[in-house]
């Protein structure tokens, strides 16, 4: 995530000021896993999820197909939009999650207003609300990022103007690799040849070098956060990516390196986590991929 987030007054509109009678607000169920049905409709305006409603009022789908993977903090769906066939990944509400503790990928930021790093650090109604939104405002400033610098990640389709990608919170919008018919496996899901895996390896700790160059660690970089198609490793999973400015930094990337190591066993490569570091630090030394050109 971002290491300095700033919130507008308009941030605050609903706090309570010193002194004030609270106000009585109904408390409504945390929103987890959306039901497919609620996501598509034959008429947008018959569309039940107001997620879904927005992002067709933007303009940034034309229809929900449906669902392809339900994981700790969000799930994927298959959709349509103005640019083709995207992937929608919609997050649950922090309380929802089976994964909350993100205090590890937190640690180092600066957050300039007092109260709200006061509220996120207490996890009060607007803290969580904050910390919501800069888990998928962070996704797409580092897709941004790592896209614009040639890495081999989804490429995000709002933005890259934060005003722009703020609107569809708590959806993150990209391109889906693979097809509507058959989006990309996981390499964990595959089997692969010897050749193959040694090329898919050999990809992965190049990625994973590509991160490091840019003074970032995954957080969780495994089998599992990494796509297969055409002979391509595709890396996704970006909220948590951290800084060299975290104290954790360290200790996240050598547990990519552990995770990445001990994930391709699977696919008869058996290569030690010291080593896999070592040899992602080295890579990390050379040049880096060819920056892509982001056209208006």
């Amino acid at each position: 995530m971002s290491p300095h987030t700033d919130w507008a007054d308009s941030d605050w509109a609903d706090f309570d000021a010193p002194g004030e009678q609270k106000l009585r607000r109904k408390r409504t169920k945390p929103q987890g896993r959306r039901k497919v049905a609620d996501l598509v409709a034959d008429d947008a305006d018959l569309v039940a999820d107001a997620t879904i409603r927005r992002l067709l009022d933007l303009g940034h789908l034309t229809r929900v197909i449906g669902e392809l993977k339900s994981g700790k903090e969000a799930t994927a769906y298959v959709a349509e939009g103005p640019r083709g066939t995207a992937l929608l990944k919609i997050y649950r509400d922090l309380q929802a999650r089976s994964f909350r503790n993100d205090a590890i990928y937190r640690a180092g930021q600066v957050i300039l207003d007092a109260r709200a790093r006061r509220a996120m650090e207490g996890r009060s109604r607007k803290g969580l609300a904050m910390l919501e939104e800069s888990w998928v405002l962070a996704e797409y400033a580092h897709l941004w990022r790592l896209w614009e610098a040639g890495l081999s990640v989804p490429e995000p389709l709002v933005g890259p103007r934060p005003i722009d990608y703020s609107e569809t919170v708590p959806a993150v919008l990209m391109r889906l690799i693979g097809t509507e018919a058959a989006p990309a496996p996981r390499l964990s899901d595959v089997r692969l040849t010897p050749e193959e895996a040694r090329k898919a390896w050999d990809q992965s700790v190049s990625g994973l070098a590509d991160l490091l160059r840019l003074g970032y660690a995954h957080g969780d970089y495994s089998t599992y956060n990494l796509l297969w198609w055409e002979d391509t490793v595709t890396i996704i999973d970006f909220p948590q990516l951290t800084t060299r400015q975290s104290p954790h930094f360290r200790e996240l990337l050598r547990r990519d390196a552990e995770s990445l190591s001990t994930s391709f066993r699977k696919h008869g490569l058996h290569l030690g986590a010291e080593a896999t570091l070592r040899e992602v630090q080295r890579r990390a030394l050379g040049p880096g991929p060819t920056p892509r050109v982001l056209l208006p």
